[in-house]
């Protein structure tokens, strides 16, 4: 029995790193989390990222914010705790709709030792129980910027309430219209209650014990895993639901999980499953037989691997992530076959050598190293706009393979209309 990539020696690689910011989470997530505030306690770089990354308008009242440290701050001439506290009680006074706050640690905040943590116990004290405080990192020192939501759900998870009751989690910030398709097909197949983790208020937060199950929608909650499996609830493992195939394997773990059949699985998304295989096929055809390089950007790199191989045809050659997670990547590398490099960390320079060797049909990568690339004659798609973008289950995996097959089709119509320059590039 084929145990496919889970034996493969992973090429570990330590070295200069091409990232993102942990703090871009905050973009989706003060979306989702209606009654939360995200306060960044960092500098006017912090600030602005948030800003043109969400595309606030000046005249918005988003729930995030910067408390900015000034040069007095970093010099230690001035008590930034003191300075945090009023700008909290600010804040709290002129948004009461205000229920959960977090602070969120910073490149700047970290170098002068800022302790969030203390200062969030302080805070909920002060202002609690109609407002919770929490803290999280979202620094771009060590973190891939994923990170930024696995940091934020596991900080929630210690302030959870206890339950005996056994119920299945939903695990991950999804968009509104996936997450109503994923509980449709739940409530279909007969699993309740379904808990969501995070939810939209906070008095909707779900409580945890022994007999929770929880199902993470993504790839990249291994702090969150952790904290949960702390609190005695019970992991899931299963493909992630990307594609009809993964979104179909994910249903029937969490079925079996509560002593459901397959075969009601089967019935309840035959049609479903349906749709998403004919818009799969759309983009297949064009990716059937290309070769994929993903360089490690938002920790989707595996299941996405899983899928372009399996539903679409395409072979990967390398299958770089930030962090492998055995438990949560465990699935996923069994359904990928022998043959791609499997590569944890980074080594900007060392992976470019092997993508020039290479020369792969299309290159997944971060924004600082698309153009260059491309630049040389290589097609890319673009990291993080798979992370924006709504993904999961089935209604949106052709739009998942649409991703992929775009720029192919697009280097397609280039060479047909200016043959002679894209040979020069190449």
């Amino acid at each position: 029995m084929s145990t496919g990539c889970t034996e493969t020696p992973v090429l570990k690689e330590r070295g200069q790193r091409e990232v993102f910011c942990g703090l871009t989470g905050i973009i989706w997530l003060h979306r989702k989390m209606q009654d939360a505030f995200f306060l960044v306690v960092g500098s006017r770089t912090c600030a602005h990222l948030l800003q043109s990354a969400a595309g606030v308008m000046i005249f918005a009242e988003p729930r995030f914010g910067t408390a900015i440290l000034e040069e007095k701050d970093l010099a230690g001439m001035a008590d930034a705790n003191e300075e945090l506290d009023r700008e909290v009680a600010r804040l709290l006074a002129r948004r009461p709709d205000i229920r959960q706050l977090f602070l969120v640690g910073s490149c700047p905040s970290e170098v002068i030792k800022l302790d969030l943590a203390r200062a969030a116990e302080r805070l909920s004290a002060e202002h609690g129980p109609h407002v919770r405080v929490l803290n999280y990192s979202g620094s771009g020192i060590e973190t891939t910027f994923t990170q930024g939501e696995d940091a934020c759900l596991a900080a929630m998870v210690p302030a959870l309430k206890g339950t005996d009751e056994k119920q299945l989690l939903l695990v991950g910030a999804l968009p509104d219209v996936v997450e109503d398709q994923a509980l449709a097909l739940l409530d279909q197949i007969g699993i309740s209650p379904v808990r969501c983790l995070p939810a939209i208020r906070a008095e909707q937060d779900a409580a945890i014990g022994p007999n929770t199950r929880f199902a993470l929608t993504q790839p990249f909650l291994g702090d969150t895993h952790a904290a949960l499996v702390r609190r005695g609830a019970q992991h899931i493992a299963a493909p992630f639901p990307f594609g009809a195939e993964g979104t179909t394997l994910w249903l029937k773990a969490v079925a079996a999980a509560f002593g459901i059949a397959p075969e009601t699985v089967d019935r309840v998304v035959a049609a479903p499953r349906a749709r998403a295989e004919k818009a799969i096929a759309a983009s297949a055809e064009i990716l059937r037989g290309k070769t994929i390089f993903f360089m490690p950007d938002s920790q989707l790199e595996i299941p996405l691997a899983r899928f372009l191989s399996r539903e679409c045809g395409m072979q990967p050659v390398e299958i770089g992530t930030p962090y492998l997670h055995t438990d949560l990547h465990g699935p996923e590398l069994a359904l990928i076959a022998q043959g791609p490099i499997i590569s944890e960390g980074q080594d900007v320079d060392l992976q470019l050598d092997r993508v020039r060797a290479m020369r792969p049909d299309l290159t997944v990568c971060g924004l600082g190293l698309a153009n260059p690339l491309e630049a040389e004659g290589l097609s890319t798609k673009w990291a993080i706009e798979l992370v924006f973008t709504p993904v999961h289950f089935y209604e949106q995996a052709g739009d998942l393979a649409a991703l992929f097959s775009r720029p192919l089709r697009r280097r397609s119509l280039l060479q047909r209309q200016h043959p002679n320059r894209m040979e020069a590039a190449e």
